[in-house]
């Protein structure tokens, strides 16, 4: 276990500190530490490591698992049996019991994976500064006061104040999810309270160098670090269960109460009348055995297994059973808008050359592709090229990228296939790509004029510069940057020819800056300039000073093209969608307003404002924000279990290190396949093998499915159960003696295999348009408890009919064995009536379901393997019938579909006129 960073606070934050300050606070300096000091800092601090939180073992997973009430219930009964010698009954229970624990262990085996997910993110080793020699080091040896080499490529071994930087940028968009690279310097800011993507001078572990290189001072190792207060938040238990888990436990209490008094009721009827005590205890077992559904959590777990295995093959990969059932309630999705929502690819939307705007809104076979270009590419003589040819060939070779990607237009790359993806920063893939779909392709272009010189992008500059072998006589300067910066140093302007810059021309440009500004688009310019000799880093000015400025190109990472249509479906199904991002407000609220996320009076809340609002403020209010912007990843906590606070259930999706603790604290976790990190995947319940927006709504229809598949399996089982619990305790007071545990028990078993072909059940095509359960909802809501009672009386009704009939023509043992088959027979009918609420059965049609079939005749071939041969009948305390005795069962077990079928007819009739009225207190409303 580390030890806990305890270094004295700085009198402010790193950020709004210089340098020299930073070093003299930590007393260290530009030689680093002395490897004695540094020595005695890793006894004092402890290593630079994340602390791993405290898992569950074996018996610890096994002893939650059987918590549950139903689970508790099954165990009792099992011990009740036994103890009364009815060891098949018990055996078979506890083997039902085995069987739902180790599916359940099987499922939590990787629970606790996210903290290692997070120990193998850091860098396993570091260049530092120690006493004035450069050593590389296990970055876990790291302590505050080192100093830190970075260069691109480096992971970031520790969280950093930058004391030195020559054209770093670092990705940080697994920590704070802004999708482009963070232009870094040394200066310290002037405010205090910046999230974490706005610290420009600061670098954070696990984050990664993508250009340029610099220096640092270590200021937190550990769990002090950015990265570690995540972990800290994976740390913290947050298992709450699921609504469907809390609802069966509340059924399991439901059965428990209905069990015990009905028991009771009856044992205390028996002494009334003066029956024997023994039989009465095994009387009132049976009633026990027949409250209890043996087989639901089985089926429940089955149903669930089957649901997670379809959903595999629509490319969302459930890691936890009850999380497919989880997402069938959600009510707010809480979505990060980097590679989710958005391609995570930056594409030009428009581009202002020659005194004209153009939109192309990613349109590859825009009518202005190039075709001045010839076979042997563009013109080398200026007095014959157009402005977009020049322009054109900027982009593309004042570029650091290397497109790789064999379809150029292929919006999303193959997530699997890594070595073809694009290399480099993705504003110049972005500028590459465009380039290549307008007739200037980047590979051919750097073969005939390669680089020769160049002066990296700086961010005090604000400006790239390279230089290729254009002109016999000199080269090309190429240069891109700030367009306010880069437009002070023209003197001229490409457009029909070469001309002298006005002051018209520059308020032509700025305007059309600020146009790009204002629709949220990320906006560049770019010029050029002949010159005969090479640039030289140390003196930038001269090189990139009287340029001749070419146009503006303005970028955005756009909405994926099915996100729209996602966006719609969710709201359409009564589930609100609320995009969080690390990008800033304007970006975020364009992306938004086109996704439809953003409408209305909805709001867009940024993380600094949201540091200034209580958390009761917060609560009361939340449902005024639709997006949220510059947030760190205690803001997303915040906002996710805000929502919970109001009673929603929500869903968290998300692919950066910054995303797993508000991951964890969601009712149901979606992390990415491909994008994301393994800390968010670990973090998270469901995983998207194709990071796409859309197949979360076919998550959530799958799992409204599935739920509602299990709701028709309870109200087969429980109005079973409820069946024989009515009809043994109407026998037993009126004095008669009817069915024995074991005979309730084979039923029971006989009922399984139907009640789980029903969790096969095909979707009745109005799941998207229902509202959201509410997750305090009973599960015996929306009229399933009515349909249970009203069920089970019918069958009740239709068993003690045939019971009656054989007490009074035959014997009563005939009277046991017909009222046994009937009630086996007429659970295995009333399969094919819990098939849907209220519709007909005649219109879905008896034989499309072909799982409930097969079900019907296994479970008919093991009711009837105890009815007829003559040598089981011992064992279950049956007797031979004749064929009239048959024929009476079975009508009975035919007749419980047209008397359900007759009830559904005027719930059907009811329905519709409801619908009517409120239809016409609409229209008059209107």
């Amino acid at each position: 276990m580390a030890k806990a960073n305890q270094q004295q606070k700085p009198p402010q934050p790193y950020h709004m500190m210089g340098s020299e300050d930073t070093l003299d606070h930590l007393d260290s300096g530009e030689r680093g530490l002395s490897p004695e000091e540094a020595s005695g800092r890793l006894e004092k601090h402890g290593p630079n490591m994340l602390e791993e939180g405290q898992k569950t073992g074996f018996w610890g997973k096994l002893l939650e698992q059987l918590k549950s009430v139903m689970i508790i219930v099954l165990i009792a009964a099992a011990g009740i049996s036994i103890a009364l010698g009815e060891y098949i009954d018990g055996i078979v229970i506890l083997v039902v019991v085995g069987v739902i624990v180790a599916l359940g262990l099987i499922q939590e085996s990787k629970a606790e994976a996210a903290l290692e997910a997070l120990q193998e993110m850091s860098s396993p080793h570091a260049n530092v500064r120690r006493g004035g020699e450069t050593k590389n080091i296990e970055s876990a040896d790291l302590v505050p006061g080192d100093i830190v080499l970075l260069e691109s490529g480096d992971v970031v071994p520790a969280d950093l104040r930058l004391i030195k930087a020559s054209s770093l940028q670092i990705d940080e968009s697994a920590l704070t999810g802004e999708s482009l690279p963070v232009d870094k310097q040394t200066e310290p800011l002037d405010e205090e309270d910046l999230v974490v993507g706005d610290r420009v001078n600061l670098g954070y572990m696990s984050s990664i160098v993508s250009g340029g290189r610099g220096e640092g001072v270590v200021i937190a190792t550990g769990m002090n670090t950015e990265v570690g207060g995540i972990a800290g938040h994976l740390n913290e238990d947050s298992r709450e269960k699921t609504p469907l888990q809390k609802r069966l436990d509340q059924m399991g209490k439901y059965l428990t109460v209905l069990a015990i008094g009905a028991a009771a009721a009856l044992f205390v009827i028996g002494w009334l009348q003066g029956r024997d005590l023994l039989e009465m205890f095994m009387t009132t077992i049976s009633v026990a055995v027949s409250a209890i559904p043996e087989g639901l959590p089985a089926v429940v777990t089955i149903i669930l297994a089957v649901g997670v295995k379809r959903m595999a093959g629509r490319k969302a990969i459930i890691r936890k059973l009850p999380a497919i059932e989880t997402l069938g309630s959600t009510q707010v999705i809480c979505s990060d808008k980097t590679g989710t929502l958005t391609q995570n690819r930056m594409t030009v939307q428009r581009y202002f050359v020659n005194g004209q705007s153009v939109d192309v809104s990613g349109d590859s076979d825009h009518p202005d592709k190039q075709d001045e270009q010839s076979e042997d590419g563009l013109q080398a003589d200026t007095g014959n090229e157009n402005a977009k040819s020049v322009f054109t060939q900027v982009l593309s070779l004042c570029n650091d990228a290397e497109l790789n990607s064999a379809d150029d237009d292929n919006d999303e790359q193959d997530g699997e296939n890594k070595e073809n993806r694009d290399i480099g920063d993705p504003t110049d893939i972005g500028l590459a790509r465009f380039a290549a779909e307008l007739g200037s392709p980047r590979k051919e272009l750097e073969q005939q004029y390669p680089r020769e010189g160049e002066i990296p992008f700086d961010s005090t500059r604000k400006l790239m510069t390279t230089a290729h072998k254009i002109h016999d006589d000199g080269y090309r300067l190429m240069v891109k940057g700030a367009p306010d910066v880069l437009l002070e140093r023209c003197t001229k302007i490409h457009g029909d020819a070469v001309e002298e810059m006005t002051d018209e021309h520059r308020e032509q440009i700025r305007e059309a800056n600020k146009e790009m500004a204002d629709d949220a688009l990320r906006v560049l310019a770019f010029a050029y300039r002949e010159s005969g000799e090479l640039p030289d880093e140390s003196d930038p000015e001269k090189f990139e000073s009287e340029l001749i400025f070419l146009g503006l190109v303005g970028m955005i990472d756009p909405p994926r093209e099915n996100a729209v249509e996602a966006v719609r479906v969710a709201r359409e199904a009564g589930i609100r969608p609320i995009m969080i991002t690390g990008d800033h407000g304007s970006t975020a609220a364009a992306i938004a307003r086109q996704l439809d996320i953003l409408q209305g009076d909805d709001e867009v809340l940024t993380g600094a404002e949201l540091d200034k609002i209580s958390d009761e403020e917060f609560e009361q209010n939340v449902d005024h924000y639709s997006v949220y912007a510059r947030v760190s990843p205690e803001h997303k906590v915040r906002i996710v279990k805000a929502w919970k606070k109001k009673g929603k259930v929500v869903a968290m999706t998300g692919d950066g290190v910054n995303d797993a603790p508000a991951l964890k604290a969601s009712d149901i976790g979606v992390g990415m396949g491909i994008s994301g990190t393994d800390a968010a995947k670990n973090a998270s319940k469901m995983v998207l093998t194709d990071d796409n927006f859309g197949t979360i709504v076919v998550a959530v229809e799958e799992g409204r499915k599935v739920f509602s598949n299990i709701r028709k399996s309870i109200q087969f089982l429980l109005s079973a159960n409820f069946s024989q619990v009515t009809t043994i305790f109407v026998a037993t007071s009126i004095g008669w003696s009817i069915l024995t545990p074991i005979q309730i028990l084979w039923i029971n078993l006989v009922d399984t295999l139907p009640g789980l072909a029903l969790g096969m059940e095909k979707s009745e095509g109005d799941e998207m348009k229902k509202k959201p359960r509410k997750p305090d909802q009973s599960v015996f809501a929306d009229g399933l408890g009515i349909r249970i009672l009203y069920q089970g009386a019918l069958q009740a009704l239709l068993v003690l009919a045939v019971f009656a009939w054989g007490i009074y023509q035959y014997s009563s043992e005939e009277a046991i064995s017909m009222a046994f088959i009937a009630l086996g027979a007429i659970q295995l009918t009333h399969a094919y009536n819990a098939r849907s609420a209220t519709g007909s059965v005649f219109k879905l049609g008896f034989f499309s379901n072909k799982y409930l079939n097969w079900a019907v005749l296994v479970s008919g071939a093991l009711l009837l393997g105890i009815s007829i041969p003559e040598f089981m009948h011992p064992f279950f305390g049956l007797v031979p019938l004749g064929l009239s005795q048959w024929a009476i069962a079975l009508a009975a077990a035919i007749a419980i579909i047209p008397l359900v079928e007759f009830i559904k007819f005027f719930i059907r009739a009811s329905d519709k006129k409801a619908a009517r009225e409120n239809e016409q207190e609409e229209k008059q409303a209107a």
